[in-house]
């Protein structure tokens, strides 16, 4: 298929039975003989490698999203024209009855609240976020829910209701409540869990959004929440789906996917015009679900869990030194390491163990805890344990006592 060909493909392209992590085929680009090498600006600034977190850029895209998004760059599009057709195929993928591609996870969550607050009202929209004169603004939060990643909500002027129990809930509910807010995340803590509260919402007729900003995998985690019934799905692009870190999903029902896109890019006047996703983004993050979900997900976790080793097994030479691997429930949801010492036999802490690592070279990021260190795998590239492995052995025997 020749590049110019990529918008027309997304028409008639099918999303079931793809190759495995075939994406949208593209020509390679070839190089010329005796072409400059290029030039590399993260060598040239010095700047260290990291993982998957949004401070640390998040995932590494594959070479289909590089290509897609390199070849999109040369065509003039419609860019509503590129939203409808991706946002299809994404739903298609997803069992969404609608799509979008945003600016993050973030935009997702600002622009499914507008739209719910708004509707397709046009006044509503160019008053955002000043919600005085709305019949209905507040959004109901379970305790354990509201912490930072509401602001993203709160942003649209609506006000919080918090709650902690079902019974809570109900009478919480409103002439004046708009939409109920779910944090992934924070599921395990809230009590109200997530079919119940998808249920108190449809019995109410209040609308109910979900976050799952970094919960794939599973991948089947992309079509459960649109399959419990949540009428509005929020997903970060630039994590394990690989695709680029300021993109992301909002899918749901659609009169309120049409509702998010009047209140934000390429319209004007609205609270999400700033939020702009440009067209090499909106293909490329279809590209990225599409390989991501064609992805043979036991190999990976089998690479995952095989990475791992290497470093636990490197890590636990050093006298005093203990591994403990654990999956995190929910978010980033893959194998990872919990290193601890004995203090007596290792003389580091956490911090300083953490400093070493990222000024030496290789320099490698960890995370801290109270008493240890955490190392996820899920986005090394291939060999980079072993740069792991060495470099955390070093550190921990060079705090070894003699």
């Amino acid at each position: 298929m020749k590049r110019r060909e990529l918008i027309k493909y997304l028409s008639v392209a099918p999303v079931a039975g793809a190759a495995l992590g075939s994406g949208i085929p593209l020509e390679s680009m070839a190089a010329t003989a005796g072409a400059t090498a290029k030039r590399d600006v993260i060598k040239e600034l010095g700047l260290r490698a990291a993982g998957t977190y949004t401070t640390m850029t998040a995932s590494l895209m594959h070479d289909e999203v590089v290509d897609t998004i390199e070849s999109a760059s040369k065509h003039f599009v419609m860019l509503n024209e590129v939203q409808d057709k991706v946002g299809a195929k994404i739903a298609e993928m997803c069992h969404a009855e609608s799509a979008m591609v945003t600016a993050g996870c973030w935009s997702a969550l600002v622009l499914g609240t507008a739209g719910v607050l708004t509707r397709m009202d046009r006044k509503k929209v160019s008053l955002l976020p000043d919600v005085s004169t709305f019949e209905r603004n507040e959004v109901i939060v379970q305790k354990s829910h509201n912490v930072g990643y509401v602001h993203a909500v709160t942003n649209t002027g609506i006000k919080v209701v918090e709650v902690e129990t079902a019974e809570q809930m109900e009478k919480a509910i409103t002439g004046k409540t708009a939409m109920m807010w779910f944090l992934n995340s924070s599921g395990p803590m809230g009590l109200v869990k997530h079919e119940e509260f998808v249920a108190i919402g449809k019995k109410h007729n209040i609308p109910t959004m979900i976050d799952m900003a970094a919960d794939v995998p599973p991948v089947e985690n992309l079509w459960k929440y649109n399959d419990l019934g949540f009428d509005l799905v929020c997903v970060s692009g630039g994590k394990a789906i690989c695709g680029p870190q300021s993109a992301g999903i909002l899918m749901g029902k659609k009169d309120l996917i049409a509702a998010a896109r009047l209140n934000g890019p390429p319209n004007g006047g609205n609270i999400g015009r700033g939020m702009k996703v440009n067209k090499e983004e909106v293909l490329g993050m279809y590209v990225a679900l599409e390989k991501y979900i064609n992805t043979d997900h036991a190999a990976e976790w089998k690479m995952w869990e095989d990475r791992v080793a290497v470093i636990v097994g490197a890590a636990t030479k050093v006298s005093g030194v203990n591994a403990e691997v654990f999956v995190p429930p929910v978010a980033n949801h893959t194998p990872a390491i919990k290193i601890t010492w004995d203090n007596t036999k290792v003389k580091i802490t956490p911090r300083e163990l953490l400093k070493n690592l990222q000024d030496g070279s290789p320099s490698v990021e960890v995370m801290t805890g109270q008493d240890s260190i955490n190392i996820t795998v899920f986005m090394l590239k291939n060999g980079e344990d072993k740069l792991v492995a060495k470099r955390l052995q070093q550190e921990l025997a060079k705090a070894a006592v003699s």
